[in-house]
């Protein structure tokens, strides 16, 4: 058992970063949440979770009481906003009333788990060995694992067909960034805008980019490569040469997607989540992977949650606790969760069923295949600190402060300096 000091110290620290991160958003959230309470009674199990905009009668919650009565147990259940779920656990935590089940955004584990707040898979006997190993990626740290992913959702490219049509791109010929740039230079003789994405300066827009960044083959330890500036300077030129508007500065996931949903621009770089709301749209639309430079699918960062079982005094509690966590994320139980949070499964069984039924989860699924966490590489706490630095040379880049090789010099200086 490690001592309440140090602990303390551990969870004091993680709350600093959490400042510094921000709100690491790859899906939309509510403000709403249901009451519960912090501590668990004898029979009394507390789960908590990022889905305040599920009510009691939604088939999340009636799953959490099916595993619940399959454990012998009841569920006390609480849905908070991301960020704010994060500051309770920490505040628990240092409380010694943490949850025994919580679900949370899977940048985050690192942070929780560096804090010293959550148990690895080994103590509590937690299966992963069927999870992708990618997707399991992003919440391990230093060799060990601290939760499960209940699913993914991740980025493409979401186009308009009638536009690629009347511009005279075939959407197949798409294969590197070559190819995208000359469809976008059609799309914008033909008098449409060509690509929308978010730029922001916040975790939005360093989610955005990881593909484009990743896909030239650069590191997020070295920002300034020449790999890195390929890939700043490919936005930065479609900004420029209007391709893109100037407004991807501003843009978060969701209002990007309005620009896309307008039915003016071609191409919109945007996740799982908005499925739905294409499904609703004005335009027949299609989906193809972001290509890396020289062709096939970049990797793309992964969002979505991971169950993770944060430390309890009473560790007899463990064993239970595991049951919830097994029914959770088995196959047939995880499939309907997917579903409903729009989420690609973590396993390919999951991933075969939803192939099957539908077929426009084919491309995600193969984007979640190359996908990878964006605190994978061991950076776990260090990510928040260099995410900071790439948006910032993004947002100076592409506003014409400095070119891209400047920006992701200073952006480098800065994250290193920030880590020590």
């Amino acid at each position: 058992m490690r001592s309440t000091a140090s602990a303390s110290r551990r969870v004091a620290a993680a709350a600093a970063l959490l400042l510094v991160a921000g709100a690491a958003t790859a899906c939309s959230t509510s403000t709403s949440t249901n009451s519960g309470s912090s501590s668990a009674a004898s029979g009394t199990y507390t789960v908590w979770d990022p889905y305040p905009q599920f009510d009691n009668s939604s088939a999340w919650v009636q799953l959490l009481d099916k595993c619940g009565s399959s454990a012998g147990v009841t569920i006390k259940r609480t849905g908070y906003d991301t960020t704010q779920l994060t500051s309770k656990e920490l505040l628990a935590a240092q409380q010694g009333v943490s949850p025994d089940v919580l679900i949370v955004d899977n940048p985050v584990v690192s942070t929780l788990a560096s804090a010293g707040v959550l148990t690895t898979t080994a103590q509590t006997k937690v299966v992963t060995t069927d999870i992708e190993s990618n997707l399991l990626g992003a919440g391990q740290l230093n060799g060990q694992t601290y939760g499960i992913p209940i699913g993914a959702n991740t980025l493409a490219l979401y186009y308009n067909k009638n536009i690629l049509k009347a511009a005279g791109v075939d959407p197949s010929s798409i294969t590197n960034w070559a190819t995208l740039t000359a469809a976008l230079v059609k799309v914008k003789a033909a008098g449409k805008t060509g690509i929308t994405f978010s730029a922001i300066g916040t975790e939005e827009g360093s989610f955005q980019f990881e593909p484009w960044f990743w896909g030239a083959g650069a590191n997020l330890t070295s920002l300034d490569s020449s790999q890195a500036q390929a890939a700043l300077s490919l936005w930065t030129g479609w900004v420029k040469d209007g391709y893109a508007p100037n407004s991807v500065l501003g843009d978060t996931q969701t209002t990007s997607w309005q620009e896309f949903a307008a039915g003016d621009t071609a191409f919109s770089e945007n996740g799982t989540w908005q499925l739905s709301n294409a499904e609703k749209g004005t335009f027949p639309y299609g989906i193809i992977n972001v290509p890396a430079e020289n062709g096939g699918a970049a990797p793309t960062p992964t969002g979505g949650e991971f169950v993770t079982m944060p430390v309890q005094s009473d560790t007899s509690r463990y064993a239970t606790t595991e049951k919830l966590v097994a029914c959770l994320t088995n196959a047939d139980n995880a499939y309907t969760t997917d579903t409903t949070l729009s989420y690609v499964g973590a396993t390919s069984e999951i991933q075969a069923q939803q192939a099957s039924a539908t077929a426009a989860l084919v491309p995600w699924i193969t984007a979640v295949h190359t996908a990878k966490g964006r605190t994978s590489d061991n950076l776990g706490t260090k990510y928040p600190k260099i995410s900071q630095a790439l948006w910032t040379a993004i947002q100076a880049s592409l506003s014409g402060q400095a070119s891209p090789a400047s920006a992701l010099a200073t952006a480098q200086s800065s994250a290193q300096s920030a880590l020590g």
